[in-house]
């Protein structure tokens, strides 16, 4: 979710109030809005050069080996199957192009 700092008004800060935040959010449902946010940051992670720290930490592979038992869900896998569910097959073609992105993202929020 996005955090909205205070806004100056006639020179002067105030904090916005659950009002004006809801406003600016103009999400019905808490879970769409996570989810495309997390959408949304992941197009940005795979529009980013090699070279970016965040990049590089997101393609990191730890070097030890994870303990017997069933596998732990990765923040990627939880993406790539949250993009299923929508039927969205050519996510890898689709993220490079900001507004294709753009509409998955707002289907993601609208939908139930």
């Amino acid at each position: 979710m996005r955090i909205f700092g205070p806004t100056k008004e006639n020179q002067t800060w105030r904090i916005k109030n659950n009002e004006e935040l809801d406003k600016l959010i103009k999400c019905e449902n808490t879970v769409n809005c996570i989810t495309a946010q997390r959408l949304s940051w992941f197009s940005r992670i795979q529009r980013m050069p090699e070279a970016r720290a965040t990049k590089k930490i997101f393609k990191w592979n730890p070097l030890t080996t994870r303990p017997r038992g069933r596998p732990k869900y990765r923040w990627e896998d939880d993406i790539i199957q949250g993009l299923g569910q929508m039927e969205i097959k050519n996510w890898l073609t689709c993220v490079q192009d900001r507004a294709k992105w753009k509409d998955v993202a707002e289907k993601a929020r609208t939908s139930n």
